[in-house]
């Protein structure tokens, strides 16, 4: 068939190419260097930060590894590349903050501050505006999961009802 196009007739650099062209942070000007800029200012700040901070240290281990996994996670979401493999639920599920409560809106609302600041003063508006986007999409994601987890569920849900096996 004239004109359709085959992914079995292209080399994986051409299919790479046309993901990047299609992907999000492409119209916006996000590059591969603004996502390093942003992903190492933006855990600088939570390190930083009385009430992350000590969460973030006390779960990461390894802060090269991390950052370089977050860089790879951004690369994926607004590039395409494909590049993280990873699963941040469990991860997030099993944090807890300085007095062994879960993570919650709280906690939430504070990393999209941070986060909100160093894209607003890195990014051209563009740019920042889809990282906000995303930024937001992830955390009500991550925060669904984390209620999820402890057995709360939403209201629009309704009340879990479960019978005991028989």
């Amino acid at each position: 068939m004239a004109g359709q196009h085959d992914d079995t007739d292209s080399t994986y650099a051409e299919r790479a190419a046309r993901r990047a062209q299609l992907a999000p942070g492409h119209a916006a000007g996000v590059t591969e260097a603004m996502i390093h800029d942003v992903v190492h200012a933006f855990y600088g700040r939570i390190r930083a930060d009385a009430v992350l901070g000590p969460i973030f240290t006390g779960a990461i281990a390894d802060w090269d590894m991390h950052l370089a996994k977050m860089c790879d996670f951004w690369s994926s979401v607004l590039l395409m590349t494909g590049r993280y493999a990873g699963r941040p639920m469990p991860a997030h599920v099993k944090l807890n903050d300085a007095e062994g409560g879960g993570l919650d809106d709280t906690h939430f609302a504070r990393w999209l501050g941070l986060f909100r600041a160093t894209v607003a003063e890195l990014c051209p508006p563009p740019a920042a505006a889809l990282l906000e986007d995303r930024a937001q999409r992830i955390a009500q994601s991550l925060l669904m999961g984390v209620r999820f987890a402890r057995g709360e569920t939403p209201g629009w849900l309704g009340p879990a009802k479960s019978e005991p096996a028989a």
